[in-house]
């Protein structure tokens, strides 16, 4: 028979959160040894679970979850999202410019399928959340990579962003607050952002699904708040301030002038009844959650267990001799970086995979959030705290060995 092979747009697709590295500590797992997993931001397997109240909202009404819904979404879930949005400052949105989807992830790939053609150019942030590298390429466009400034607190480099823009460029997306640096955005530079997208005619792609999860009393702006004109369109889900990723439970919100969008949303309207609507039991959740008690508060308040392991997490790693780290404002992740003289590293990905057989902690490379250089990684501090200690403890005694054998 002859060979099948994949598609060539998959080419510049990377997902190294659940790539080779995940693979080979599955293998390990297989083979009776335990893995600590500082990889992925899955909560409900440390512990995180959905609030009782959502859980139950969905289970009556399961009864009414056998049909399609509309292709948009229910009407009480996508009401609600039309209130918190009007709850963010966000101007004239209605029920109309609000798509729910199986995650924001499934919107994602929905709105740039909508917006890109061959050849077209996206602006995403480096380190981005790979999913928006992976989007615009399967779409068939080419995604840029503009830089975030570590030295900056990984705020997003506007001379770098300028300078990308082409006369092929659609787009711009903003993951704030961010994955994986723990970023989060001021106005002033939110404001920048949209200037250059009203210089330039540029849509705004908001990723705001960390929105909720802040720390140390920082306040959230919505991107799409600070214009009426700029077309954005911004997107959330249940996943993370609710811990409900398995849910599969988000929302893609249109805002600004529609007027000059009506072609592009046109192109939305036809994505979503093709797909023919989402998830409906994750959908039923969606009202109660944001119209309840919003418990992410007690999770991130001081002594908050998110707080006390994200405060914990920094500690230990930036006590690693040559490992430094941007304090994370918010979301669940932080993106230290590796001195090269006292670490160096040709091959992260093979960097870190010897640190999984090594030491049983898995992590995520920062080329693997499209990253230009070799030494930066992710940490997810989702585990228990003595899971931390012990997580961190073992990647300083191999970094301690590391260097030891190869820094200079």
């Amino acid at each position: 028979m002859k060979t099948i092979q994949k598609s060539a747009k998959l080419a510049n697709v990377l997902y190294d959160v659940r790539g080779p590295i995940v693979e080979a500590a599955k293998q390990m797992e297989d083979e009776g040894q335990k893995i600590i997993k500082l990889n992925i931001g899955n909560l409900a397997p440390f512990g995180f679970d959905a609030p009782e109240e959502i859980q139950q909202d969905m289970i009556r009404n399961l009864p009414e979850s056998s049909g399609y819904s509309d292709s948009k979404g229910i009407f009480a879930a996508r009401k609600a999202v039309m209130h918190y949005s009007q709850q963010q400052g966000v101007v004239g949105v209605t029920l109309d410019d609000i798509y729910l989807g199986n995650g924001a992830s499934d919107l994602i790939s929905m709105a740039t399928n909508a917006l890109l053609d061959d050849g077209d150019e996206l602006l995403v942030p480096a380190p981005d959340y790979p999913l928006w590298t992976a989007s615009a390429s399967l779409s068939g466009g080419k995604p840029v990579h503009y830089l975030c400034d570590e030295a900056n607190g990984w705020m997003p480099n506007l001379d770098d962003i300028r300078r990308k823009i082409t006369p092929r460029t659609k787009g711009l997306v903003v993951i704030n607050p961010n994955n994986p640096t723990g970023a989060l955005y001021s106005d002033e530079l939110l404001l920048a952002l949209v200037q250059i997208a009203r210089e330039h005619g540029l849509l705004l792609l908001a990723d705001e699904v960390y929105d909720k999860v802040l720390y140390d009393d920082v306040k959230h702006t919505a991107l799409a708040s600070l214009s009426t004109d700029v077309v954005t369109l911004t997107f959330n889900s249940l996943s993370k301030a609710y811990r409900a990723c398995g849910y599969r439970a988000g929302w893609m919100v249109i805002s600004g002038d529609k007027a000059c969008a009506k072609d592009y949303i046109e192109g939305l309207n036809m994505l979503a009844n093709i797909k023919l609507g989402s998830n409906v039991p994750g959908q039923w959740a969606i009202q109660t959650a944001l119209g309840g008690y919003q418990s992410i508060h007690d999770l991130v308040k001081e002594g908050g267990r998110l707080r006390r392991q994200r405060d914990l997490a920094y500690e230990l790693i930036t006590a690693i001799p040559g490992v430094s780290c941007v304090k994370p404002k918010a979301a669940l992740y932080m993106f230290p970086r590796l001195d090269p003289a006292m670490y160096p590293i040709p091959d992260d990905r093979q960097f870190f995979m010897e640190v999984l057989r090594a030491t049983r902690v898995m992590l995520v490379q920062g080329t693997g959030f499209n990253y230009p250089d070799q030494q930066h990684f992710r940490i997810v501090f989702l585990p228990h705290e003595d899971d931390l200690r012990e997580a961190i403890g073992r990647l300083a005694k191999f970094l301690d060995g590391w260097r030891k054998r190869h820094g200079t």
